[in-house]
């Protein structure tokens, strides 16, 4: 994390996000250099991890219609 006090907390998360959008991958790999390259947190990484996954699961509700 940050140790600039100027920066918001969670700057080192929004920055991680914007890298990966640039880079347009979200896989583990990309999120586990990402943590690296961000010094984010387990939790961050985690976060990250989890909302990758959550958003690559197709809409069960959407699915079941078709």
């Amino acid at each position: 994390m940050s140790d600039c006090r100027l920066l918001p907390k969670g700057n080192d998360l929004i920055a991680a996000v914007r890298w990966l959008s640039d880079q347009h991958r979200h896989d583990r790999i990309a999120i586990e250099e990402a943590a690296l390259r961000f010094d984010l947190s387990p939790l961050d990484e985690e976060f990250l991890l989890m909302h990758c996954q959550a958003a690559d699961m197709p809409d069960q509700a959407t699915s079941r219609e078709q």
